[in-house]
């Protein structure tokens, strides 16, 4: 009896040797929550009640919760068929050019380390709160520092520095969540049972500024969801991915989905849109009217750690991705090195030059800039599940083509090729909603021509150097 022919998945996407496997289940599960729980939830989601009204916010983050899951599926069995530590990044290059995977990658990298400088002005806008004498951007300087040591020491004891940052956050959230229950009906504070009132008062109703409003959040509300794909980064560090990954990604998105929705659901309750704002936290906001005097420095506290959390994701992430990169000569050469435990640390220094910008964003119109920074990365992350789903699309072909038998996949995208075609459609929609906010407008009219100027570089430069290295000398 002739044997079932199998493909080499090694081959398809190969693994490049030189970082560590040390981080476990629980780091995986926890660095995508850390990565995904941070100053959108924080700081964001009082923009996009504001905007949405109570019901349309609540709607928006289980619609945003629903994208994300779609392109984590399809991640899903890329990272689990071939842990690799470019990722999307890898995938792009190898399924569908080398153009799309250096523009991917380089964009992602610009857009994550900016969202490091997001990161750093809204924890410094914290400490600043706290100590006023000291500008913000000495307290950036000082995260920078802290956080690129962690980085820089082992990929352990970042797992395991973000497994309890990201631990902080998830024991807040739920405190928030039965403290804000208890202000709703009259448990905890002194205003005795709001209810849902706030969901039907004013003009609109339910929906105070019109369905159309809730269109045009969509672009915060995937800010918020950003960092659940790190799950694919990090698969190449993590202990058997092929049982970990389909796990934590099923795990990931149920808790985060929860933790967002339910949060959003007391915030709209306990917050008349109005008053919902940016710069200050509305959970801290609700935590003091519960009348407890320390609550709402122990939630700035939270906020303050999100941040870190977030920045410290962001950093490994785009630390490993320049690594990747490099080894595929789509950096610089230097940025290949490891220490002996096996950290990029060129990567992680590079990354925190970007980052710098925090420093502009706290001195020249945080709030402004803030909300620009926000839609930027919305943008890319939604380019990035796009990207993300194509690949997947193109991986299942040339893996049947090649002889692959579904069953070899440990993992794989059900519905195929229905859900990553209308993961590909739903984010192409939330790019669109961008241009009918003339607020965000701007995000389009800069990073579209970035986007382009990246691919055309590669086109016209990049690509030719790399044809010219590799030619054999006569």
């Amino acid at each position: 009896m002739m044997s079932t022919p199998t493909v080499d998945l090694e081959q398809m996407c190969p693994e490049k040797s030189g970082l560590k496997r040390d981080m476990k289940s629980r780091h995986l599960m926890m660095i995508s929550i850390g990565g995904t729980i941070g100053t959108g939830l924080f700081m964001g989601s009082g923009q996009v009640i504001s905007q949405a009204g109570p019901v349309g916010a609540i709607l928006a983050y289980i619609f945003g919760g629903f994208v994300m899951y779609l392109a984590l599926l399809c991640l899903g069995e890329l990272a689990v068929a071939m842990p690799v530590a470019g990722s999307f990044q890898s995938y792009a290059s190898r399924f569908i050019s080398p153009g799309v995977g250096f523009t991917v990658g380089w964009l992602y990298w610009i857009n994550w380390s900016v969202c490091i400088a997001a990161d750093f002005t809204a924890a410094g806008i914290i400490m600043y709160s706290w100590f006023p004498q000291v500008p913000v951007w000495i307290w950036c300087a000082i995260f920078s520092v802290a956080l690129a040591l962690l980085n820089l020491i082992s990929v352990k004891v970042y797992a395991e520095t973000e497994f309890w940052f990201a631990g902080i956050k998830v024991v807040a959230i739920v405190s928030f969540i039965i403290a804000g229950a208890g202000l709703m009906f009259g448990f905890a504070g002194n205003e005795g049972a709001i209810g849902f009132s706030n969901f039907a008062t004013g003009e609109g109703g339910l929906f105070p500024k019109g369905g159309w409003a809730v269109f045009l959040t969509m672009i915060a509300v995937v800010y918020s969801f950003q960092g659940s794909e790190l799950v694919g980064i990090a698969a190449a560090e993590c202990e058997d991915p092929g049982k970990n990954v389909p796990k934590v990604i099923k795990g990931i998105t149920l808790r985060i989905v929860l933790f967002y929705v339910f949060a959003m659901i007391v915030l709209a309750a306990t917050i008349p849109f109005e008053e919902a704002g940016l710069l200050e936290s509305p959970f801290a906001h609700v935590f003091g009217r519960i009348g407890i005097p320390v609550a709402q420095t122990i939630m700035s506290f939270v906020v303050l750690t999100s941040a870190l959390s977030a920045g410290n994701s962001a950093l490994y992430v785009c630390s490993r991705l320049l690594w990747s990169m490099a080894k595929d000569k789509q950096a610089p050469g230097f940025l290949e090195k490891l220490s002996a435990s096996g950290v990029p640390y060129y990567g992680v220094l590079v990354t925190l030059v970007l980052s710098g910008l925090s420093l502009l964003t706290s001195e020249y119109a945080a709030d402004t800039v803030y909300l620009w920074l926000m839609s930027s990365v919305g943008l890319t992350g939604c380019l990035i599940w796009i990207v993300i789903a194509w690949c997947q699309l193109n991986f299942r072909k040339s893996f049947v083509a090649l002889g692959g038998k579904l069953e070899q996949l440990v993992f794989r995208t059900p519905a195929y090729p229905l859900l990553p075609v209308l993961a590909i459609l739903l984010n192409i929609g939330i790019i669109l909603s961008l241009y009918f906010d003339e607020s965000q407008q701007i995000v389009l009219y800069t990073g579209i021509p970035v986007i382009i100027f990246i691919y055309v570089y590669y086109l016209l430069v990049h690509s030719k150097r790399t044809d010219k290295s590799t030619e054999v000398p006569q």
